[in-house]
């Protein structure tokens, strides 16, 4: 009988297969996102959007020899501009860094240190290098993060020079595009125009957490819903039904290779680290026998 393909969602395994499959040192993604407002276009968990995308990277990266695996997507971010919205559920920076620190010990407690980090939340980004690279000054290990969002936008500026640049941004694209594809019954079809902008200080709120004054941003402690929302109705303006597809095919294309590079520097390292091993053993044996 045909054994049936393992699964790639930790979820769906139970510990016993796991475990089998961990004896393979297996490359895991982890995904995060956040769960806030992006607009009257589109749904507010992004989150569910990063672990789609994750789990098609990992059936891809598995079906071309590369053993991959996802873990469950932690469902909220780190707060940033956002928690004046209703329904917004966001961590802070000190918890998000403990939940962070968390899965990732769980992880590399058991040796699976090929792990690649898929972020689809900017406020999460200064927390994730911070932890990572505390990793790696402390352990030596390399633990890459690939901002889904950074990335896409790349791409679309590559593959679209025209679009607008008035299209990107909170609640625009590249997320539109990406969401309308994936998840598109949730995607709106007719945003409102967007609103004036609130002021503070007699001066009106030019974006995240800014007021202009005379031409320039200052910094002030302004969130989303003060601003104008135009990325929205941009991208709905400039919105092409043929965009999302190609754009999350090159995405998960860009992900399996990328899973494919870190796995083979990994064990292309392991390798180096065994043949020094044994160097050393074999320097060690001859001294003492002398």
């Amino acid at each position: 009988m045909d054994t049936l393909p393992l699964r790639r969602k930790l979820a769906d395994l139970n510990a016993v297969e796991f475990a089998a499959a961990a004896r393979g040192a297996p490359v895991i993604l982890l995904p995060f996102g956040s769960h806030e407002d992006h607009g009257p276009l589109l749904p507010m968990g992004d989150y569910v959007t990063a672990e789609i995308l994750a789990a098609r990277i990992a059936e891809m990266s598995s079906a071309r020899g590369v053993d991959t695996f996802v873990a469950p997507a932690l469902p909220f971010g780190v707060a940033d501009y956002f928690g004046g919205s209703p329904g917004g559920l966001a961590l802070s920076a000190a918890n998000f860094r403990g939940v962070l620190e968390d899965l990732l010990g769980g992880l590399l407690r058991h040796g699976l240190t090929k792990i690649i980090i898929l972020n689809g939340h900017g406020g999460n980004a200064p927390v994730i290098h911070e932890v990572t690279l505390r990793l790696r000054e402390t352990q030596g290990l390399i633990i890459p993060s690939l901002y889904l969002w950074k990335v896409a936008r790349a791409m679309l500026e590559r593959s679209a020079p025209a679009l607008s640049a008035g299209a990107f941004g909170h609640g625009g694209e590249p997320l539109f595009s990406v969401t309308g594809t994936l998840r598109p019954a949730l995607v709106g079809e007719a945003a409102p125009p967007p609103g004036p902008a609130a002021k503070m200080l007699a001066l009106p709120v030019s974006g995240f957490g800014t007021v202009a004054f005379q031409g320039l941003p200052i910094d002030v402690p302004a969130t989303f819903e003060a601003t104008a929302q135009g990325a929205a109705p941009a991208a709905l303006a400039h919105a092409e039904p043929a965009r999302g597809p190609a754009l999350v095919a090159a995405l998960v294309k860009f992900g399996v290779a990328f899973v494919a590079h870190v796995d083979r520097v990994a064990r292309a390292s392991a390798v180096s680290k065994s043949r020094s091993t044994e160097s050393e053993a074999t320097g060690s044996s001859k001294t003492n026998s002398m």
